[in-house]
Parts: structure tokens; sequence; C-alpha cells
């Protein structure tokens, strides 16, 4: 067992974890991190808004940036706000953990002020936050599969916007919707990627695949004639079925396991990377971690966007286009706060009536209907 108390133990070293431990130690805090491989290469591929990212964050992580991104509902929007692609190498390394304390252990007890390790040893701090994921397997689930391609072959698809968030065209009304994600991820490759974005239970990489092979070839591409540099196999719970995240107590849960996972789009990152500073200087002062990334306005917020993972889990997949189509009619700083930040409880609210004001009679009601039940139904 170890005597020396340190301010923060973070257990886990993904973005959220890395992340927090990087701006603990540049804050002056002493830091523990607790990982069994700190220097695992991440898999996932990450993006986000590029107004999302905090102001530290080093550059170098950004590795494609799209200044506008098209929507296809099954009409064509685009959208004129910035979209970066992050590196997952260059990411992580720019996560520096100069003056870190390294565990190379995995967790086998998390507490309030401390953690056994699997060697029984014990790292003590003042506060211990639990950085591991959220690892509900009964929970709806997004799933993707994609596979990354030369920037030449993705050109026809883009035509002429930087990326593209969904592409609803070609969508099927007698199952589970599904859509194309078409991002850059340097100067010469570009991911393609069939998305489901919510379902319970979770849709299969095999039927994603599927897809994705049936929608390129309509598009004039055969999956097994390109040359493919990589593939992206994705699926990961969007909310935590048993509790919400301020009610986890201690230790305090950070990034997608903490809550800051937007329950109805995916998006954890950009929004981990930002609120990181929220609990630190709770940690310097002496404050409540939870009460510093739960004010009333960001649990307002996150049981409103709960509600609409509900209504896209409850709506018809015939209305699940349209639902979209709608979103993406109403005022853009509405959409924004809807799918960004996590205390804009007005724009928040404005979004979700400028989505049933913007749809049919019929489908209005159906949203509301829809939103109203629960997530797990």
């Amino acid at each position: 067992m170890t005597n020396h108390l340190v301010d923060l133990a973070v257990v886990g070293a993904g973005p959220a974890g890395r992340a927090l431990a990087h701006r603990g130690a540049a804050a002056g805090l002493q830091v523990s991190l607790i990982d069994p491989d700190v220097d695992a290469r991440w898999k996932p591929t990450y993006a986000a808004w590029a107004d999302d990212l905090p102001d530290w964050l080093d550059p170098s992580a950004i590795t494609a940036r799209s200044p506008t991104i098209a929507v296809y509902t099954p009409g064509r929007t685009v959208l004129d706000r910035p979209y970066v692609t992050l590196g997952t190498a260059e990411l992580q390394q720019s996560l520096g953990l100069a003056g870190v304390r390294i565990h190379p252990h995995r967790a086998d007890v998390v507490g309030e002020t401390s953690v056994q390790l699997d060697d029984g040893s014990v790292v003590r701090a003042r506060n211990v936050v639990d950085a591991r994921g959220l690892r509900d397997r009964d929970a709806p689930a997004q799933t993707a599969y994609g596979i990354v391609v030369a920037r030449s072959v993705a050109e026809p698809l883009l035509d002429g916007a930087g990326a593209i968030l969904m592409d609803w065209r070609g969508a099927q009304s007698d199952s589970t919707p599904t859509f194309l994600y078409v991002i850059p991820l340097d100067d010469d490759r570009v991911l393609l990627e069939e998305t489901c974005l919510a379902a319970a239970p979770a849709m299969s990489i095999g039927e994603l695949r599927g897809r994705l092979t049936s929608r390129l070839a309509h598009l004039g591409l055969d999956i097994d004639a390109l040359e493919v540099f990589d593939t992206e196999k994705v699926r990961f719970p969007l909310v935590d079925t048993v509790r919400l995240p301020w009610e986890h107590g201690r230790p305090v849960r950070f990034g997608a396991g903490g809550g800051m996972l937007h329950p109805a789009t995916g998006y954890s990152v950009a929004e981990s990377l930002s609120a990181a500073d929220d609990l630190i200087a709770a940690v310097a002062t002496g404050d409540d971690p939870t009460q510093a990334l739960w004010p009333w306005r960001a649990r307002a917020v996150y049981r409103l966007r709960v509600r609409g993972l509900g209504a896209l889990l409850n709506l018809p997949n015939s209305e699940l286009v349209g639902f979209f189509e709608a979103f993406f009619a109403a005022p853009a700083g509405h959409r924004r706060a809807y799918l960004s930040g996590r205390v804009h409880l007005a724009g928040t609210l404005g979004a979700m009536a400028g989505t049933a004001l913007h749809a049919d009679r019929k489908l209005a009601g159906t949203i509301i209907r829809s939103a109203m039940r629960s997530t797990s139904s």
C-alpha cells in the first residue's frame, strides 16, 4: 500500500481519462493515472464540431477539417459549421502525461478515496474519478461498420461538401434505417461508414457491413474491388439504464460513463475534453466535482436529450427520416444547442419544439408520443 496521498486518481486512460490527467497535471495537481496499458492505441475514429473543442487542445490533434458538412434527408442540406477529425495517435500524443504518476495495473476496487490495484497495492487520493466508459450491455446502442478508402474514391459521394454527417437516401422503411457517414481522416484517406444511430437491441456489425456493401453498389462502387486501407467496427451504449450520471455518487464518473456522452447522438470526446477543466477546478478548490459538472441546467438538458433518444428508438421506421428532415429545418442556433454543449436549456427546448413545428401534424404527434416513452421500451 502506498502512503502517498495524491490530489486526483483517474481510472482509465481513454480520451476522457487521459485528458483529465493531462489537465490536472497542467494545473499543478498531483495526479495518478491507473490503466493496465496507458499507451494502448485507441481504435475508434473521433470527430467533432470544431467549435466544441476547448481552446487548450493542441491543433496537432486535428488531422482533417471540413468547413461545411452535408446532410441528406433525402434532400441535401449543407451546414456551414466546421467539422474536424481527430487523429487517434495525434490526440493521444497531444494529451501528454508529464508529471502524472502512471500505475500500469487494472483497478480491482474503485472507492471514494482509494483504488485497489490487481497487484494488491492501493492508490490513495483526495478525489477518485472513474473514466472507464459506459459498460451497460443492456442499453440502447450505436453501431457502425466502415471502410477507409482513398479520397479520390469518396470525392463523387461528397459532391463538393467537406464531409457528410448523415446520408439517409435509400433508407429502408421496413427495418431500422441506417445512414452513410463520410468524413476525411487526412489529406489522402476518407472513412465511409454505415451507421445505426440507436437501436435496442443493437444492430449487428454483419448487418451494417451488408448494408454498406449494398449502398456502395447502388452508387457504382464494388466494395470487394476497392482498395481498403482499414476497417472500423463501432459499438457502444448510449445511456446508463440504471442511474443518472449525477446519481453515481463517489467515485465521480467522467467521460462517456459519466454523462459526457450525448444520449441521442453518441458524441462524447469533445464534451469530455471541454468538461475536464470544470472537474479539475473543483478538485483544486476543494469543491464537489459532481456539482461542478452537473448544475441544474446540465441535468435538465441531459434529461431532455434522453427523451430525444426515446423518440429515436420509438418512432416508426417509416418516420425516422422525416424526423431528421424536420430537425435540420429548425433554426441553426437551436440545432447547435441540441447537438452541442451541456447547459443550453432554452436552445435545447427550442430545437425539440422546432422539430415538431417543422414536421407535419401527424409526424409531430408521433414525435411527441415517442419522446414520452421509455428508452428501454
